[in-house]
């Protein structure tokens, strides 16, 4: 697999903090914070412990992503952890990243949003068709949710400045869509609606902290923790693109800081909102009704509805565009570094992208799309339970290698000695806070039955890829 001089061409750095901030955000909003608010209202039903889960592990993130962005700045190449965890533990480390990442972390977990996108444009059409159970067939919807990933996966294929831009765009426009829900309840208060099902009450936070401290449960907690860290999931998607950052030395970091700072804001201020308007006891009836539905309908009628599924479709659609963006750096640099073949590792001449990497991305996660729906209409199981199944599993399996990329910091304040660098502040503290609570939480997962087979599931298709690496790529 030896790489060829003309594959050797680099990507060119083109993105500033901004753009590359947006990606970060973009390519994490998506559906968590639309859908796993009940699941953590069934672990912890007291208002203050819930929203203390989204803010935990928002500041946990951000301390892994302060220690990350020193190894970033350290090597600003495409391919993130794969290089990180390959300079540090060996090539098999590298290559089980770019395994499971390709795979579920990317392939899998995008054609699940595609189709989240489609079923939300299909609850809008039956807004109108009241009266039709499914205005737009099932494989129609299908096809849709191909479509939207041949689109974004073209726009990204066709430069990287071209595919940024579109993240800066939906990204602001998804911003602004949540900063709509969560300031929905003053304008209810201020504007009251002839069509809402209840007005904003404060007392809907009920209880707030529990009566009995003694009865706190951590692995009670540690659960809507693991909820929480799939809306969080995708934090580290600045590192591929390091390699294609201007002056990465600062804007890595600032790219990092920024982004998780704006999700932190974002989603505490959102399930605040949440409460106004749904109690912990409502939140756990929705079933499969996402809750910002839910929410916006309680409020403003049957406009809510399309307001929500507005909402929720421009989240998918930033995320789907964001993944297919970085997703194929991995692959790019699986195959400048030998794990892959030579032909994923080429720079497209005329539109400076990794073009072969990004076409093969764009044909798996389209062969996911259609498998889901084939698995879905022949063993009659619901995409919503199937998508929480996947949800769990790629958050056990990329939680644990990012804490292993994390805990990389450490390796190379060993080795390396460049004071020019950015350096994680709070070392060695920050990097082990983030280390240690995110063990903890995996260990739960592990040892609690309703999540175990997602766990073990993930640690099974880590060490499906150690029997690759051995077999295939170690011949």
């Amino acid at each position: 697999m030896a790489t060829p001089a003309d594959a050797q061409q680099s990507l060119p750095r083109v993105l500033g903090p901004l753009a590359a901030g947006a990606i970060l955000v973009g390519c994490v909003i998506g559906t968590g914070v639309f859908k796993k608010a009940p699941a953590v209202a069934a672990a912890v039903p007291e208002s203050g412990l819930a929203i203390a889960a989204w803010v935990v592990v928002g500041l946990l993130t951000l301390c892994g992503a302060l220690a990350l962005a020193e190894v970033a700045a350290l090597f600003p190449r495409s391919g993130g952890n794969l290089i990180f965890l390959r300079e540090a533990y060996g090539r098999l480390w590298g290559f089980l990243w770019g395994w499971v990442e390709f795979w579920f972390l990317r392939c899998a977990s995008v054609a699940a949003l595609a189709v989240v996108f489609a079923d939300a444009l299909h609850d809008v059409a039956k807004a109108y068709h009241e009266t039709v159970n499914e205005v737009i067939p099932f494989w129609q919807r299908q096809g849709i949710s191909a479509g939207i990933v041949v689109l974004l996966g073209a726009l990204a294929a066709r430069g990287t400045r071209l595919g940024a831009g579109v993240q800066v765009v939906v990204t602001s426009v998804k911003v602004s869509a949540l900063v709509l829900i969560l300031l929905l309840p003053l304008i209810v208060w201020a504007v009251p609606q002839p069509n809402a099902e209840v007005v904003p009450d404060a007392a809907r936070f009920a209880p707030v902290w529990p009566t009995d401290w003694s009865t706190f449960s951590f692995a009670a907690f540690a659960t809507a923790m693991i909820a929480v860290l799939w809306p969080y999931n995708g934090w580290t998607n600045v590192a591929p693109l390091a390699g294609e950052i201007r002056d990465p030395q600062r804007n890595i970091p600032r790219a990092f800081i920024g982004g998780i700072l704006v999700l932190i804001a974002v989603y505490t201020g959102v399930n605040v909102s949440y409460f106004l308007a749904l109690s912990s006891a409502d939140m756990t009836r929705l079933g499969d009704t996402p809750i910002s539905t839910a929410f916006c309908a309680r409020l403003l009628g049957p406009v809510g509805l399309l307001l929500a599924s507005a909402a929720l479709m421009l989240s998918v659609l930033g995320t789907v565009g964001g993944n297919l963006l970085v997703g194929p750096r991995s692959v790019f640099a699986l195959s400048r570094e030998g794990l892959a073949p030579t032909a994923f590792g080429r720079v497209h001449p005329r539109y400076q992208t990794p073009l072969m990497a990004t076409v093969l991305m764009t044909a798996v996660t389209v062969g996911f799309v259609f498998a889901v729906a084939l698995y879905t209409r022949l063993s009659g199981a619901g995409l919503k339970s199937s998508f929480d199944v996947l949800t769990d599993f790629v958050v056990f399996g990329s939680t644990l290698l990012e804490t292993l990329a994390v805990g990389t910091i450490y390796v190379f304040r060993a080795r390396v000695k460049d004071g020019r660098r950015f350096r994680c502040p709070g070392y060695p503290v920050v990097p082990a806070v983030y280390i240690v609570t995110m063990l903890a939480v995996l260990t739960n997962m592990i040892l609690t039955p309703a999540q175990r087979p997602e766990a073990l599931a993930g640690l099974a298709f880590i060490a499906s890829g150690a029997v690759v690496y051995r077999v295939v790529v170690r011949r």
